[in-house]
C-alpha cells in the first residue's frame, strides 16, 4: 500500500522536480560563469575584497529558485487532490489518514531535499575553483535560508490548497505572505547563522500544519 501511495506522488511531480532541478544547476553555473568572467578581467584577490569586505553578492541569482520549486512541487502534488475531492480516496485506504498525508508530505520533503542537496553540492564544487573556504562558509550560511523558503513554501501551499473553508485560506495566505519574506531578507554573507535554528524550527512547525487543513476536508467543511 505504501508502494502504491508513493508511486502515485511520483507520478505527480516527476516532471516538475525534474525541471526545477536542471533549472537550478543551470542558474548555478550561470552565476560562475559570470564569476570567471568577473575574475578574467581583476584579480582574483580584488574579487575577494568586494565579496568579503564591500559584501558584494555574486550568488543573488539563486535567491528565489528554491522557492519556485518547493510552490511548483507542493502545486503539482496536492492541487489534483482537491479536484472532485480525489484526497478523500486516499482517505478510504486501509491506512491512518493522518499518516497518510504526513507520508505524502514526507516523500514531497525528500524529493525536494534531494534537488536541494544536488544543487548545493554543484554549487559548493564550483565555489572552490573561485573562493577560500573563509568565503565559501558564509556564503553557504547566506544563501540556505533560501533552501528552508523553499520547503516554507511548499508546505504553506500544500495547506493552502488543501483548505477547503476559504476564510481560513485567507489567513493562511497573509501567514505566508508575512512569514516566507523573513527567509528572503537581504543581508550580509554569514550574518544569518544565529538565525538559522529559528527558521528552521519554523520550517520544521509548518511541515506538520497540513493536518489541519486535512482535518477539515475530512469533516466536509465548506
Amino acid at each position: 500500500m505504501w508502494k502504491s501511495l508513493i508511486y502515485k506522488e511520483w507520478l505527480k511531480i516527476r516532471w516538475f522536480l525534474f525541471i526545477f532541478t536542471v533549472a537550478g544547476l543551470v542558474v548555478t553555473g550561470y552565476i560562475f560563469l559570470r564569476v570567471q568572467h568577473d575574475f578574467t578581467f581583476n584579480e582574483a584577490k580584488n574579487y575577494w575584497y568586494l565579496v568579503l569586505f564591500q559584501g558584494f553578492r555574486f550568488f543573488d541569482h539563486l535567491k528565489f529558485i528554491p522557492l519556485a520549486g518547493g510552490l511548483a512541487i507542493g502545486i503539482a502534488q496536492f492541487f489534483p487532490e482537491t479536484v472532485n475531492k480525489r484526497i478523500k480516496l486516499t482517505f478510504h485506504l486501509p491506512l491512518k489518514e493522518n499518516l497518510s498525508l504526513l507520508m505524502m508530505m514526507l516523500f514531497g520533503t525528500i524529493c525536494l531535499l534531494a534537488s536541494y542537496i544536488l544543487v548545493i553540492l554543484f554549487f559548493l564544487i564550483l565555489s572552490t575553483l573561485f573562493f577560500p573556504s573563509n568565503i565559501i562558509i558564509p556564503v553557504l550560511v547566506a544563501v540556505a535560508p533560501w533552501f528552508f523558503a523553499g520547503l516554507m513554501g511548499y508546505y504553506l501551499v500544500a495547506l493552502i490548497i488543501l483548505e477547503p473553508v476559504w476564510k481560513f485560506r485567507v489567513l493562511y495566505l497573509l501567514v505566508a505572505a508575512a512569514i516566507i519574506p523573513v527567509f528572503l531578507e537581504t543581508a550580509l554573507s554569514g550574518s544569518y547563522a544565529p538565525a538559522l535554528p529559528w527558521l528552521v524550527l519554523l520550517t520544521v512547525m509548518a511541515a506538520f500544519s497540513l493536518l489541519f487543513s486535512g482535518y477539515r476536508f475530512r469533516k466536509g467543511e465548506m
